[in-house]
């Protein structure tokens, strides 16, 4: 009776050193690889990894660089030590990029020199609380701590030359501790879970973007003195009623969709608006929107607006209108093949595009 051959043995396979990536070639080593003879694949076998990645200890990531260098950039590298880079050495230091690793904590920060950083990111990382090691970088521009795990705003008062703060996708539930910082132009609040627009908004006077989407907040309040603000993003929240807007009169930008809207008004002082957002609300006509003269851009898809007469009061008389969505609504789902055209022949001749497609003729 013949003995059977025993199976091979099944190796397994290494993970990749850097999670979710991919195996890049260049056209050059695509076509010498054809030059070469393929192994040949048995059931069970594992082929050796040639172009194996490597990464360095986190302490050898800075040796590279010079002590006087202005700029270091070390993304995706899983370093997960500030302390270990040896930041102390890099006294002429004005950014720092960080981006994409494993880092916990950022008390490290306190090595960085105070006199010349000007931007530090630490956006996607597993950072759970801002250290106060961060209050002597004075001269911070630029701070960036999105898609981390920070539930409190602290430690940041004294970063009173700051112009764009990132706080994207944390669990923070409360805006505070950003009296000081009146320079701020572009605050980013996203994906957290807040409740509630603080009064501490309404002393940054100088702000002129304000992201507050995917949040839990019910209403607009505490903005009168953001006189500057042109941008106002609070799309995915829990607004039932526009309101509270009436001092932002250089508004230009308003994005308030999957919201609970049903009505559109009170943007009487708001004519300088370019673009408005009102998707996937509840929506059943239009209204007080002929006033906004310097309108570009009107998104109303998904809403049951049903009335194309009602379109062309409102809107056909807009001189500067360029773009309209209302996919979704019942003027489209019960007039499928004529809807294009009737909002060609209800809307004004500055009219370029009709749900992300471009008017021809």
């Amino acid at each position: 009776m013949p003995v059977s051959e025993p199976e091979p043995k099944v190796e397994p396979i290494a993970d990749e050193v850097f999670s979710g990536s991919e195996d890049e070639h260049d056209d050059d080593d695509l076509s010498d690889s054809k030059d070469e003879p393929l192994p040949v694949e048995y059931p069970g076998t594992v082929l050796p990894d040639l172009n194996v990645q490597e990464i360095d200890a986190d302490q050898d990531l800075t040796k590279g660089y010079e002590p006087d260098t202005d700029y270091i950039d070390l993304i995706h590298l899983k370093i997960s030590s500030l302390e270990d880079l040896n930041l102390s050495r890099f006294q002429k230091l004005e950014s720092l990029c960080l981006r994409q690793n494993l880092l916990t904590s950022m008390s490290g920060v306190k090595e960085l020199p105070g006199d010349t950083m000007e931007e530090l990111d630490l956006y996607d990382n597993r950072i759970n609380h801002i250290s106060s090691g961060i209050k002597h970088l004075t001269k911070l521009k630029n701070l960036d701590l999105s898609f981390n795990k920070i539930k409190n705003i602290k430690n940041i008062e004294t970063l009173t030359e700051l112009e764009n703060l990132y706080f994207v996708q944390n669990s923070i539930k409360e805006i505070k501790n950003l009296e000081t910082l009146t320079k701020i132009k572009n605050l980013e609040l996203g994906g957290n879970k807040i409740e509630i627009i603080s009064e501490t908004l309404d002393k940054l006077i100088s702000l002129e973007q304000l992201w507050l989407g995917k949040n839990r907040i019910s209403k607009f309040e505490n903005m009168n003195n953001l006189v500057n603000l042109k941008v106002l993003s609070i799309q995915s929240n829990r607004i039932t009623k526009i309101e509270g807007l009436e001092k932002l009169v250089n508004l230009e930008e308003l994005y308030l969709s999957h919201n609970g809207i049903e009505k559109i008004e009170n943007l009487d002082n708001n004519t300088k608006l370019k673009v408005l957002d009102v998707t996937s609300n509840k929506l059943t006509k239009l209204e007080n929107l002929s006033h906004l003269t310097e309108l570009t851009d009107f998104w109303c898809s998904y809403n049951k607006v049903n009335n194309f007469e009602e379109i062309g009061k409102e809107l056909g008389k807009l001189p500067e209108l360029d773009t309209v969505y209302f996919e979704g609504n019942p003027v489209q789902l019960q007039n499928p093949t004529a809807y294009r055209r009737k909002l060609r022949l209800y809307l004004g001749a500055s009219l370029t595009k009709i749900d992300a497609t471009y008017i021809h003729g």
